[in-house]
């Protein structure tokens, strides 16, 4: 009977524990990631890319209204997704960076 290959979420994980992250930064990272698949109507991240992920951000800023530090917390963990060579194979196109806050006095 052959293996049937790891599902995304669990290949995040084991990513994550190759790495010695900290357990509370794995369930972190794969609950943004499930959030951000979600938010896509299960659209696998393959297909998706940098207007995906600024949508996801910009969601979270205006519908969710979060800190500018939860958008880099869910950003991290989209950038880890990504960059790891074997949990999405991408074309080199551009990533979003790190999201500042705006304060006008």
């Amino acid at each position: 009977m052959p293996l049937l290959p790891k599902k995304l979420l669990d290949q995040v994980r084991d990513a994550i524990r190759l790495k010695h992250y900290a357990y509370r930064t794995e369930e972190t990272y794969v609950q943004w990631i499930r959030r951000y698949i979600l938010f896509h109507d299960k659209r696998h991240p393959i297909e998706m890319g940098k207007a995906e992920i600024e949508a996801f951000l910009t969601h979270l800023a205006v519908a969710g209204q979060v800190a500018a530090s939860t958008q880099n917390q869910a950003l991290s963990a989209l950038l880890f997704l990504y960059r790891e060579p074997n949990l999405t194979k991408r074309k080199n196109s551009p990533l979003p960076t790190c999201a500042k806050p705006s304060f006008s006095l």
